[in-house]
């Protein structure tokens, strides 16, 4: 009998009989391996444990330490949900039911919608399922007898996606659970052993959907759910879903009088008062952040011909996102031959023409645009949700044009504003950088160039990053950031991008020290990312407690009777004097319910005034998380809250007195 050779993670190596099982491998080097194994990788690819070793092969078996093996186990837990769906709901047509990163969704044709009672009659059925230990086994059939069978189950949504992704192939892999008698589902895998290994999982709820995602096709339900290797971290997992929920901006932000949604203008937020408020704080806290360091700021059209959207490659590949404006003549008719123009969806276009306008130097470089005007993109109305997935939006734009000598010195630069901006909201950025990915366009020097200084600019900063091999952009490497919010969720916010081609395609030159043009290379960078979702991740991450820098309201001014209304008053100007957002409640309310209801708005510091306070003119401090902090002079807590805001500290920085 031939022999394979296989390599193991340590190097070691191993001379086993051709058609030896990867679970053999496991077996063979412990049984408490085997035991704990769930799937393996085969020259870097996932594969069952049943798959046979043909030729030498480097093996790694996937356990529950590998992030792999919970992929393959929540794949396998979206087939369990489908087999007790089609159990349970004979007429059910199945869509597809990938893993994510939260866990795992399948679409189904119903006849109705899933209510709540359906969810709890299917995951029972899934436990009745697994407990049964049924084996999941990957079968090769024929094309012809796999479409044949599935047409006649009536699934014509399988024998669409069979004839589309196997086209030209004979044989086509389907994956069964106890033989097809539970579940015949045409999959490429891989899959744990059996339904018994999965045991950690929580159907969470329903939505609508469509197939393929496209609202022209068939409406769907999909279901989703999550899926972890322990009890233990499933209910950590539900502890922290709980928690988001009273985190949801979309609650918060309403509860706190700062944004409101309606269906007239979908996917468009209103900024109510102390939203706006907000809105500008961020807004003017980051022009203090970039026009001390170099950047300009600029303001472009918000409507454009399409001859932009040409150059720029947009009108080609992203016209389907973009709000195009239809000209009509008096009887309301279009004009087909009238201008095509489009809301603006980005900022770098009108940038580039911006950098095109004048003759420019070597020894202007580099040079620095910001803006924060709107944006319009058209996004699918059911993806839109509350601040995260909008169709307006603004961003803290930027893009610097630089020498390519200057690329990793000006990179170093933006990684440094990065860390300080995301220092200041208690909050870490953890950074990946993307390379050079299979299709890409420019000279393989050029990106390798690239790619080594922002090495070089990661590395000075001093922080750690991840390496995404070949996931950059087509027209340049990148790095992104994302940071964990305070119940360890990852959002994405800041991004930097090279991109060597929209100089092309606009013809930007500037002249050399050797009098020559040359062609700039633009950053793209964003910290923030939009405003929107940003102020999203800062509501949820402070639970809209937010820190006396940020508060919409810094202070609220509780007189406790009429009689104290004007020394309230009098307070209320010399905080206003001294830059604070200052709030009195004047009404005719017992002052424990005047308390309450500031605490309800997560005000950060209360001043309640009473006569002693009046008489010797100080004001007695209530902070929102640390309560009664005693009396004191006015100009004592002025003075100590200005240092607060200064340091924008992320907790009260007053204590109690004595």
């Amino acid at each position: 009998m031939s022999q394979v050779t296989i390599t193991l993670p340590d190097g070691s190596t191993k001379t086993v009989p051709r058609s030896t099982t990867v679970g053999d491998i496991a077996t063979g080097i412990s049984p408490r391996l085997a035991s704990a194994a769930y799937a393996g990788m085969v020259n870097g690819h996932p594969v069952d444990l049943a798959y046979p070793l043909e030729e030498d092969a480097t093996v790694r078996i996937l356990t529950s330490k590998d992030a792999e093996a919970l992929t393959v186990y929540r794949h396998s837990t979206a087939h369990l949900l489908a087999a007790a769906v089609t159990q349970l709901f004979p007429k059910v047509q199945c869509g597809i039911g990938p893993p994510t990163e939260e866990g795992f969704f399948y679409d189904f044709v119903v006849e109705k919608p899933f209510v709540p009672e359906d969810l709890d009659a299917i995951e029972k059925k899934m436990r009745e399922i697994a407990q049964g230990d049924f084996v999941y086994e990957r079968q090769m059939w024929p094309r012809d007898e796999a479409i044949s069978f599935f047409e006649k189950r009536g699934e014509p949504l399988k024998v669409q996606l069979i004839e589309e992704k196997t086209a030209g192939q004979k044989v086509v892999s389907v994956y069964t659970i106890k033989d097809r008698d539970l579940f015949v589902d045409f999959c490429v895998g891989p899959h744990v052993p059996s339904s018994g290994r999965l045991k950690a999982f929580k159907l969470l709820n329903t939505s609508n959907a469509y197939w393929k995602g496209d609202a022209r096709n068939q409406p769907m339900q999909r279901i989703y759910g999550t899926a972890f290797f322990s009890d233990n971290e499933l209910k950590a997992y539900l502890s922290r879903i709980e928690e988001a929920k009273k985190r949801d901006h979309r609650k918060v932000g309403r509860d706190l009088g700062l944004i409101m949604f309606h269906p007239w203008a979908a996917g468009a937020t209103f900024w109510l008062e102390k939203g706006t408020v907000l809105w500008n704080l961020l807004a003017d806290y980051m022009r203090g952040i970039l026009l001390p360091s170099g950047y300009a700021e600029v303001k472009t059209p918000l409507v454009f011909n399409k001859a932009l959207w040409e150059t720029s490659g947009h009108w080609q590949h992203y016209r389907q996102n973009m709000y195009l404006i239809e000209h009509h003549d008096e009887s309301g008719k279009a004009n087909p031959d009238a201008e095509q123009l489009a809301l603006k969806a980005m900022n770098c276009p009108g940038h580039m023409l911006l950098f095109a306008s004048e003759v420019r130097s070597y020894r202007d470089l580099p040079i620095r645009f910001h803006e924060q005007t709107p944006l319009h993109r058209n996004e699918v109305s059911g993806t839109l949700s509350g601040l995260t997935r909008v169709r307006q939006l603004s961003q803290d734009d930027a893009h610097c044009f630089v020498m390519e000598s200057q690329i990793g010195e000006e990179v170093e630069r933006v990684l440094r504003l990065v860390q300080r901006v995301f220092a200041d909201f208690g909050l870490k950025p953890e950074m990946r950088l993307s390379t050079r990915p299979a299709e890409f366009l420019g000279a393989i020097e050029t990106w390798n160039h690239a790619e080594g200084e922002l090495k070089r600019a990661l590395d000075a900063v001093g922080e750690a990053y991840t390496l995404n091999e070949g996931d950059g952009a087509f027209y340049g490497p990148k790095i992104d950031f994302d940071v964990i919010d305070a119940i360890g969720r990852p959002w994405q916010c800041a991004t930097i991008q090279l991109d060597y081609q929209l100089p092309e395609r606009f013809d930007l030159k500037y002249i050399g020290a050797d009098n020559a043009e040359h062609r700039p290379v633009v950053i793209h960078r964003a910290i923030f990312g939009s405003f929107e979702r940003f102020i999203a991740l800062i509501i949820e991450h402070y639970a809209g407690a937010f820190p006396l820098w940020l508060a919409p309201v810094q202070v609220a001014v509780l007189p406790i009777a009429d009689r104290h209304a004007a020394y309230a008053q009098g307070v209320r100007r010399q905080l206003a004097d001294a830059g604070f957002r200052v709030q009195v409640d004047e009404r005719q309310e017992k002052i424990g319910y005047k308390i309450r209801e500031a605490q309800l708005q997560k005000v950060p510091y209360m001043l309640v005034v009473g006569d002693k306070e009046a008489a010797d003119g100080n004001v007695a401090v209530r902070s929102r998380s640390g309560g009664d902090l005693g009396s004191r002079p006015l100009d004592v807590f002025i003075a100590s809250a200005q240092d607060e805001v200064k340091l924008k500290a992320q907790s009260s920085a007053l204590k109690a007195e004595g």
